[in-house]
Order: C-alpha cells, then structure tokens, then sequence
C-alpha cells in the first residue's frame, strides 16, 4: 500500500549540513510534508493569497536586502506577519544569517519557528533541496520482485514465489546487465508518469537464490553490476506455462499494469522448460526501447500482410 511520507527537520538539516540559527530544540518533532518551496518575496510586501505555509520557506540575498531596507519597525511587523502563519521552517540562502538582528531570531523562537542557514547560493540550494524533497516524499509501495537494467530500460520482473525471478536476474547480470533490487522493490512516484525503483537499504545488493543463499552482487561482480536506482520502463510478469491459454504472438498491442496510478507497459511470459528467460528479456527490452523509438516490429509485419494480400488482389483484378 502506498504510504505517506515526511521528512524530519533535523534529517533535513544533518544531509544538507544546515547551521541552526535559533534555539535546536526546535527541530525536535518537526516534519516537512510538502516538496514544493516558497520564496516569500510577496509575502514580504504584504501578499498571502494563495501562501501555503507548509512549504519550506527559503530567503535569499534579494530578501534579505530588501528587509534591511526597511526601518526597525517595518522590519518587526513584517517578520511577525511571516512567522505568525505557523511555517514549517525559513532557511537563509548565502551565508546572511550572521548578520540578521536579534529580532529576527527572537520573532522566530517566539513563534516556535526553526530557522537554518547555507553557505550555497539560494538558486543551486532550492534545486538540490526540491530534488531531494521530490524524492524523499514521493507516494511509494513496496512490491515483492526483482529490478534490473536491461540495455537502459528499467524491468520490473514480477511473479509468483519461485518461478525463477532471482535466478533471472542472476543470469542477466552475468551477461553484463545490473541489479537494482531483489525480493523487495521500493517504487517512488517521482512525476506524473514516472516511476522511480530503489532497493530496501537492509538487503541492497543482495540476491537469495534457494539452494545457494545469499549472494552480495556488488562483491562478486563489481560495481558495474549494480545501481542504486532506475526508472520502471516496463514490466514483466513471469508465469507458469499453461497450455490451454493463449499466449499474445504478434504484439500489436501492449497491455499495461497500474502502480501508484501510472501506467506501465507490462509483458506476460511464459515459463517451461528449456526458455531462456534472461534472453527473452534482453529481446523484450530491446523491443520496447524501439517502440518507444518510433518502431514497431508487429506493426511491420501487419503492414506487410497487408500489402501482400492488396497485391494478390491487384493480380487477380488484372487476370480477370
């Protein structure tokens, strides 16, 4: 199931090496629940339509020049507007916070108001910090399968237990593809339409193979073996060969699967004895990659049928 996620401040704080400017205690029981973030330029000057003070605010040097413009008193008055609307947390771009008057810091302690500071330039800092606030409050699910990057597309092979999916994965980093994940798949909605997988951090690099046990990837085979992440270009779901079904041979069309409400190109393959599955993925990503190229092998095929039976049609008009 999908979960919601926060990042703590003093988590934020420690991976962006932050310098807390007012009392620490206030990071304590902090969360950030939001990834967008606000320059409060408008607010400054009075605007707060549409102002959502769950986003980190962030005050850069075009701010704060402008706050030191003011007199004392403006300065007060705007500050305690700011910090009155509850915000999660104002962080100072550039290295200022040094020089920002006790008020400014007794108006945030007196609102409970954590504020932090950055020696990095606001534009640079803002990217790094909706980066990783994209990713760290992405909507996820965990799934139990196996990732790996085959040619550059990212598939998610899934399965019932035992129907071979680590051994798979196994075969396809021998012939020099990488593991991303085995036996649970993290899966980030990090857009729209993308889909970002990642590895639980307990068992990253690891596969279980039944009869073996546990074998480290990385160690084995090198760090060209493995990655921390990948997109999910398309899925593959390995099943039990059942004769009585019919299987898709052409591929005119691409059935889809659903996760975290974005659709995923999903491939159903048979497994019997004899089939090598790890070849068949290298073909099936292959194949997508050109698909999504522009190319399409089954919509050649129909094409030329097509123009076969036009042309028989053509020579039985003429002898008639």
């Amino acid at each position: 199931m999908a979960e919601g996620n926060s990042v703590s401040l003093k988590q934020l704080a420690e991976h962006f090496q932050l310098r807390v400017v007012t009392s620490k205690s206030l990071l304590k029981g902090r969360e950030v629940t939001n990834a967008e973030i606000n320059r409060p330029a408008l607010q400054l000057t009075g605007f707060y339509e549409y102002f959502e003070p769950s986003r980190v605010q962030i005050v850069g040097k075009v701010e704060y020049s402008y706050l030191q413009s003011l007199t004392h008193e403006e300065r007060v008055r705007i500050l305690e507007r700011l910090f009155s609307t509850n915000i999660s947390c104002l962080i100072v771009c550039r290295g200022v916070a040094d020089q920002i008057d006790e008020d400014f810091v007794t108006i945030a302690e007196k609102y409970a108001t954590p504020v932090l500071e950055t020696e990095e330039a606001t534009s640079r800092f803002s990217a790094k910090l909706i980066q990783y606030l994209t990713d760290e409050l992405a909507p996820r699910i965990s799934m139990h399968g196996v990732m790996v990057d085959v040619f550059g597309e990212g598939v998610l092979i899934l399965g019932e237990s035992g129907v071979g999916k680590s051994e798979t994965a196994l075969e396809l980093v021998e012939r020099g593809h990488r593991l991303i994940a085995d036996d649970i798949v993290e899966v980030h909605k990090t857009s729209q339409n993308e889909l970002m997988a990642r590895g639980v951090d307990m068992i990253r690099n690891l596969i279980e193979l039944r009869g073996v046990g546990v074998l480290n990837i990385k160690e084995l085979y090198g760090v060209q073996a493995v990655r921390i992440n990948k997109t999910i270009d398309m899925v593959v779901m390995l099943e039990p060969w059942v004769p009585d079904k019919l299987y898709d041979r052409i591929g005119l069309t691409t059935e889809t699967m659903t996760i975290l409400e974005t659709e995923v190109a999903l491939y159903q393959v048979p497994v019997m004895v004899g089939r090598n599955l790890a070849m068949i993925i290298e073909a099936a990503a292959l194949n997508h990659r050109q698909k999504k190229m522009g190319y399409n092998a089954a919509e050649e095929l129909r094409d030329r049928v097509n123009e076969n039976v036009k042309r028989k049609k053509q020579k039985k008009n003429l002898q008639n």
